[in-house]
């Protein structure tokens, strides 16, 4: 596949990017470039090879996910915080509908 002057300011009016016609010209080889060695790398032999999402494994570390009791660190509070709140409902902040 290979661009023209036409396609490549075609491109540049869709991305709203302003191109003289000299670097309209000078684009059309770089992106010709890019499209060859594109092309190169449909030719490379993998079969065999799993697809994969990054070229290290990872994994997330998780910690356990659990309320600490200690009322001066956090957690194990909600009646107290909620006793500060103008409207509580089933154990949340109310608020008022933003949305009708």
């Amino acid at each position: 596949m290979s661009v023209d002057t036409a396609t490549v300011a075609k491109i540049a009016a869709l991305a709203r990017i302003k191109l003289t016609e000299a670097e309209v010209a000078g684009m059309v080889p770089e992106l010709n470039g890019i499209l060859a060695w594109v092309e190169q790398l449909g030719e490379v032999d993998v079969t065999g090879v799993e697809p994969m999402t990054a070229v290290i494994a990872n994994t997330l570390r998780l910690r356990e996910d659990v309320v600490n009791a200690d009322p001066l660190t956090g957690g194990g509070m909600r009646d107290a915080v909620l006793a500060n709140a103008p409207a509580a409902e089933h154990g949340f902040f109310g608020v008022p509908k933003v949305i009708e």
